[in-house]
């Protein structure tokens, strides 16, 4: 069970976005980080264990290093590698990519727009992936993949997956740091399309989990298992090494906005636009060696539109969630 924590504040509300909330707890510190979108601004939020103390810091998307123009931001995210934190930015001008805190940005990459291109270029879907790249979607279905150095600026763009024809959505790696059948990412489109891949010095795509005309808004990955949320309420889990559905869930009466899988524990919350949140588990049978997928708690926050829902620590036994005009995220304490 679940109970419901005092709020923290932002400065502005939540944009009807999903995937819109992002956690990056930093234990040693006995502090948290969200972030949320609001427009071209990105409300940053440092909240002490207890949620008391807070620090805020508000970070808008600007064109170029220049910081001329300001763009819709689509998803802001933290990426954490091996040798560094970075706070990465996509938006409709570029994608940028700051020092965890957003105090300084590290890098700004440019969104090609070609003279013929009719619809506007933007940027989502970002996760960490292979030691040392990041990954960030696009709207054309391209994925760039950024090799990161253990510091400084010297960021590049060392490949490009060209796999996809639909816009990404989402992006992500094996949460539980596992590589099963050399499978660690999994990128989603808007026709549903996955895409499971091996990180490396060269991507290697594995295989690819036909759509069934449903958008993927939200996907993890964990221990070898893909979990997706789609358009219609449903959550589908899939072994990641032969691509096979191991579970079919209708999970929520409108759209998933967006899943967590907690790395320690294998605990799943997913949040969705009919007001309500749900925590569940995943196992593998010591059986069949089949995944399983059992409900542990649902919550509802009254006439809230979830934008988001992520866990605050390695465990689950806290998660927070934003909504669509909301100026507060909602946290949540196992008890």
């Amino acid at each position: 069970m679940y109970k419901r924590e005092k709020s923290i504040q932002m400065k502005s509300s939540s944009s009807a976005l999903y995937n819109n909330l992002s956690v990056l707890p930093i234990p040693h510190k006995k502090l948290t980080y969200f972030a949320a979108i609001h427009g071209s601004l990105v409300n940053l939020v440092s909240s002490s264990t207890d949620g008391l103390n807070l620090s805020h810091r508000q970070l808008q998307s600007k064109e170029g290093g220049s910081g001329h123009g300001s763009s819709l931001i689509m998803q802001a995210s933290w990426c954490v590698l091996p040798s560094r934190t970075l706070l990465v930015l996509a938006s409709q001008k570029g994608i940028q990519m700051y020092e965890p805190d957003g105090s300084i940005m590290v890098y700004w990459h440019a969104m090609d727009t070609p003279e013929a291109q009719t619809e506007a270029v933007f940027a989502r879907g970002i996760a960490a992936t292979g030691g040392h790249y990041i990954t960030v979607g696009s709207s054309t279905g391209s994925i760039l993949v950024f090799n990161i150095p253990a510091k400084g600026t010297n960021i590049t763009v060392c490949e490009v997956l060209e796999e996809h024809r639909d816009p990404i959505t989402e992006i992500a790696n094996d949460c539980a740091g596992e590589k099963h059948c050399g499978a660690d990412l999994v990128t989603a489109d808007d026709s549903g399309l996955l895409c499971v891949w091996e990180s490396g010095d060269d991507f290697k795509l594995l295989h690819k989990i036909p759509s069934y005309g449903v958008s993927c808004s939200s996907v993890r990955m964990w221990a070898g298992v893909i979990v997706g949320g789609y358009g219609n309420g449903e959550i589908q889990v899939y072994d990641a090494e032969s691509g096979a559905m191991q579970v079919e869930v209708k999970a929520h009466a409108r759209w998933i906005s967006s899943l967590d899988i907690a790395p320690t524990t294998g605990k799943l919350v997913s949040g969705a636009e009919d007001s309500f949140v749900s925590v569940w588990i995943l196992s593998r049978s010591p059986e069949t060696n089949g995944i399983e997928m059992e409900h542990l708690h649902t919550e509802c926050v009254t006439d809230i539109q979830m934008c988001g829902a992520r866990f605050c620590d390695p465990e689950g036994s806290s998660f927070a969630v934003s909504g669509y005009d909301l100026s507060e995220i909602i946290r949540f304490v196992q008890v």
